[in-house]
């Protein structure tokens, strides 16, 4: 079956038969590109601030940290509320009003006077743009493709990657010239550029096509005369048609009495018809917390709840670990660019991965999340600068393979499917919240407590490790589930045919002496006839 698109508006809603799997589809992902690069592109890059901020706050490294944390916090804790407005007034509304809260936050940031004017300004107001801004880009992304969701998402999503080479080194190039407050100021104006995104996300509905039934054979002329007749209450022996109509209800003996009778079927086969062609679109919910019941997203749950444990402690310890070792600023930054690249690579290779069929892809992600957890563990063991460089691209290309495709994931019906994608994705990321408050503050407090940057990472290794753990239960949870609904399914339709059957009809006792009786007077009447 070809696709077929409604041509509408720009501010109108894409129609099509089925998931286009391309289309329209191309340009919301190239937003969500921008979208990447201008909402995870910058946090990553906030790091060329720190020195500039400490100094002219006179403040420690910990408190200037606490800006990106709450940033992080309120982007990943208010998912449920982007999901609610998403569904209430569409993602196009919402993505495009995160955009101006993005760039108000930034703007306002670059006059603060104050560190708490940065926890307000960054961590509050552009921390809930973001939230606004990128998961509704996602989901409707994830709506506008089935068979290349996984890739195209993941390509999709290296736009931070890219934004991690380009702003980094222009924005430290723009403070030399303007200074810092400048800077800033320039990066809130390009982070409008997010609105314009928004404004490229029509909504999309899939509708199936009606199947074109064929026409019955023209009716005859007698037949025709015949329904005038039973609708106008005329006699058809007036008509000079010349044709004795033997079929017709004045013709048919006993037929006459039924003749109101036939008309009120008639008007029940139409009905259903009717009601068919134009069904009621069902109410959509602002937020469905029935995925809460799902044993599978439960599961699924937990293992992003732990696995971002584990995406910190290398973007944040690579460099204090190199230069524990003794290897120089220089060197460690090149060992973080290089995971940087190698999750680029990790990300394309993931999707390109997932997009085969026939493919369990639950088990793709979970066979990525092992060999994560390899690479937390490597990174304690090893020695100079190759040996940190070898670990962290090993580290970069398995992050890339799980960042990039564990929320897309959420759309494949081992989890939850595309229908409950949009509530999933804002409880899911919720939980997420509450690690990605908790992680870095955890591993900071081993570190402190064992003098060691090895414990951040042995620790992260651990959540990751627990997560897989979870991740494994997904698939045996959604078929065991989906099996005990099956059963339950199957009992209730025999309950439901037994009480509509009833009970067998009872026959009375002397019902073969009647049938003897009658036979047997009948045998009398014969032979008296004789």
């Amino acid at each position: 079956m070809t696709v077929k698109a409604v041509k509408m508006p720009c501010t109108s809603a894409n129609v099509y038969t089925k998931v286009p799997d391309g289309g329209w589809g191309w340009t919301v992902a190239f937003a969500f590109f921008v979208v990447e690069a201008l909402t995870y592109g910058i946090i990553k890059s906030f790091g060329v601030f720190f020195n500039d901020l400490m100094e002219s706050f006179d403040e420690t490294n910990s408190r200037i940290s606490w800006i990106i944390s709450i940033c992080v916090f309120v982007q990943t804790f208010t998912a449920p509320l982007s999901t609610v407005l998403s569904n209430r007034f569409g993602h196009r509304l919402v993505v495009m009003a995160g955009g101006l809260l993005v760039s108000t936050g930034m703007v306002i940031a670059s006059f603060a006077r104050s560190v708490v004017d940065m926890y307000v300004t960054i961590g509050i107001v552009s921390g809930l743009g973001y939230c606004l801004s990128f998961l509704p880009t996602v989901t409707i992304l994830s709506q506008y493709f089935d068979k290349r969701r996984s890739l195209v998402t993941a390509v999709a999503s290296t736009g931070e990657c890219f934004a991690v080479f380009s702003f980094a080194p222009a924005i430290t190039a723009l403070k030399e010239q303007v200074g810092w407050r400048y800077s800033m100021l320039s990066v809130g104006v390009l982070q409008l550029g997010i609105t314009a995104c928004g404004s490229l996300l029509r909504p999309i509905v899939i509708r199936e096509q009606e199947e074109v039934k064929a026409q019955p054979p023209e009716e005859s002329t007698e037949t025709k005369y015949m329904l005038e007749n039973e609708q106008t209450c005329t006699s058809i022996e007036s008509i000079d048609s010349g044709v004795d109509i033997t079929t017709s209800p004045s013709n048919v003996p006993g037929k006459t009495k039924a003749e109101p009778k036939s008309e009120e079927p008639k008007q029940h086969r139409q009905n259903p018809v009717e009601n068919n062609s134009t069904p009621p679109e069902p109410k959509t919910k602002l937020l469905d917390f029935s995925v809460m019941r799902d044993y599978s997203f439960i599961c699924y749950a937990f293992f992003g709840l732990f696995a971002t444990l584990g995406f910190f402690a290398p973007s944040l310890y690579i460099i204090p670990l190199s230069r524990s070792l003794g290897i120089s600023k220089d060197h460690s930054a090149y060992i973080l660019s290089a995971m940087a690249i190698a999750e680029v690579f990790g990300r394309i290779f993931a999707g390109w991965v997932l997009n085969k069929k026939p493919i369990r892809k639950i088990y793709i992600e979970l066979i990525c999340v092992i060999l994560l957890s390899v690479a937390l563990v490597a990174f304690p063991f090893a020695s100079g600068f190759w040996g940190l460089m070898i670990c962290s691209v090993y580290f970069g290309f398995m992050l890339g393979t799980v960042a990039g495709t564990h929320i897309p994931l959420l759309a494949e019906d081992d989890v939850v499917g595309i229908e409950k994608m949009s509530s999933a994705a804002g409880v899911y990321v919720f939980i997420q919240s509450l690690a990605g408050l908790a992680g870095p503050p955890l591993a900071g407090v081993l570190v402190d407590t064992t003098k060691n940057y090895s414990s951040a990472f042995y620790s992260c290794a651990a959540g990751m490790v627990l997560g897989a753990v979870f991740l494994a239960l997904v698939r045996p949870c959604k078929t065991g589930l989906c099996h005990q609904q099956q059963q339950q399914q199957q009992q209730q339709q025999q309950q439901v045919e037994e009480s509509t059957a009833g009970p067998a009809p009872e026959l009375p006792d002397d019902f073969i002496d009647m049938d003897i009786g009658k036979a047997e007077n009948s045998g009398k009447g014969s032979d008296s006839v004789v």
